[in-house]
């Protein structure tokens, strides 16, 4: 009997999550994975960290599992080029083989098909980004690959060395914007941020917390413009539309993605933000073409996130694998990872409705936003404070049923009634990329094994304190019951 052809394109975080599951469950199918980047599988969140030098090169690349070839098969620098469902064929551009065996236009067989190609740039409406030959103006950078970061990288050390110092403007202060922003200030180039809304992060938190945020990023050296957007680059500078002009070496460029979404289109495949799929993670369209990661849409709703990518590859290797149970739908859990800045969100606070229980404190720079529907958080925004993030994590995920008065103990001033690492439950979630809890970290040997068997610290590293202080000897020893001060659903 033949064995089944999977044929996934794409070799990001959610194609490695998708293998590494098939693999676990006993898929007794083949896969290939087509990745149009020449280098191995490596987690994009982190980006930011390498630029800012706070985390080495190597240590952002996935490291899976050593793949048997009989049952996996790894192409690199392979684009494809068109899908043609009636024969089931992907059409290959150029692409190698292990062993550097090139390979030329290829017809390429499948049973099923896996679209994992993410997201792609988009640039904003700015004259002069781009020149009269079609290539980007060399001051200007684009910041969403491996490729990308090295490039903006080079361009860094180059001017470095000038006397007057080098001065960057990020366009785009969402999650993105506000990581590369920190990395280039803590590089020592002069750093601005201009977002074309009224308040930074305005997708994910409201106005308070944006006002914090910015007054964060001004305290820590990054000056910051809200309500104007850039509109023409020239030889003086990137000029705004109120008129201003900020003198500026590099330009780079975090505002506006899309799904990727051009091979789905060409293959007929329905598209509307992204690839619409059904509880099975197929396509609408043809039940034997799947989409997860930023490429697919459910519901009207595309993610841009780690977390819903790593659930549909699970779900959808559980599928594959023989199990029956549809998938739901993902959480959304957003972490800001930059140095000095702290931002956590949970599902849309600022546009789910419900009850809202907010705390402002600018003195200190925090702001908490809960928003509960009949007892349950729906929603939650925490700016500048997060030690009660993975308790209100764990009611999030639950369903918790609180009590008139706890939505506001949870978000008590600082360090209130906040469990230390040591002391958290072990069902107390502690990394929201990879859903692992306090318990399954003090079940591992090291930082290493928690990497390789959970994936926590692996995401956007938000988790990386929590995980290394639970490890530490005093802190493995500790036990503490299961939180039950709630009644849950």
């Amino acid at each position: 009997m033949r064995r089944e052809r999977l044929v996934v394109v794409g070799n990001g975080m959610a194609a490695t999550r998708l293998v590494e599951e098939l693999l676990a469950r006993g898929y007794d199918g083949h896969v290939t994975v087509l990745g149009d980047e020449p280098v191995p599988a490596y987690n994009r969140i982190l980006l930011s960290a390498v630029l800012e030098g706070s985390h080495p090169r190597g240590a952002i690349e996935l490291r899976g599992p050593t793949y048997d070839p009989e049952r996996v098969e790894v192409r690199l620098g392979c684009r494809v080029l068109e899908v043609d469902r009636d024969r089931r064929e992907v059409m290959l551009v150029d692409g190698e083989r292990p062993g550097h065996e090139r390979l030329g236009h290829e017809r390429l067989g499948y049973d099923r098909l896996v679209l994992a190609t993410g997201s792609i740039p988009t640039l904003p409406p700015i004259r002069g980004l781009v020149r009269m030959d079609g290539q980007l103006h060399p001051n200007v950078h684009a910041f969403r690959s491996l490729a990308d970061a090295d490039r903006l990288e080079t361009a860094i050390r180059s001017r470095q060395a000038r006397p007057t110092g080098t001065r960057a403007v990020v366009v785009g202060g969402g999650l993105l914007g506000l990581q590369v922003a920190r990395a280039l200030t803590v590089r020592g180039l002069a750093t601005e941020v201009v977002e074309g809304t009224e308040h930074l992060l305005s997708r994910q938190v409201g106005a308070p917390g944006g006002r914090i945020l910015a007054r964060d990023l001004r305290r820590l050296g990054t000056e910051v413009y809200t309500g104007t957007r850039a509109v023409r680059l020239t030889d003086d500078g990137l000029v705004l539309d109120n008129g201003f002009t900020l003198e500026t070496d590099l330009v780079v460029l975090t505002a506006g993605g899309r799904p990727s979404t051009a091979l789905a289109r060409r293959a007929g495949l329905l598209v509307r933000r992204g690839v619409v799929i059904d509880g099975r993670l197929a396509s609408v369209t043809d039940e034997r073409v799947h989409a997860i990661g930023d490429c697919a849409e459910r519901r009207g709703v595309t993610t841009g996130f780690v977390p819903p990518a790593w659930e549909q590859a699970a779900a959808l290797a559980a599928l594959l694998a023989g199990g029956s149970e549809e998938y739901a739908g993902s959480r959304t859990v957003a972490r800001l990872r930059a140095t000095g800045l702290d931002v956590a969100v949970l599902g849309d606070p600022e546009r789910t409705d419900g009850e809202v229980v907010e705390m402002t404190n600018p003195l200190v720079g925090s702001h908490r936003r809960l928003v509960v529907r009949d007892g349950v958080i729906v929603a939650a925004a925490l700016v500048g404070d997060l030690s009660q993030v993975g308790l209100i994590t764990q009611h999030y995920d639950r369903r918790t049923v609180l009590g008139p008065h706890e939505p506001g103990e949870l978000l008590a001033p600082e360090g209130a009634g906040a469990a230390p690492p040591a002391d958290l439950a072990d069902d107390v979630e502690v990394c929201a990329c990879a859903g692992v809890t306090a318990g399954r970290v003090r079940a591992c040997a090291g930082l290493e094994e928690v990497r390789s068997t959970t994936r926590a610290t692996t995401g956007c590293g938000g988790c990386g304190p929590v995980v290394r202080h639970l490890l530490e000897p005093a802190a493995a020893g500790v036990r503490a019951a299961p939180i039950s001060a709630f009644p849950r659903l």
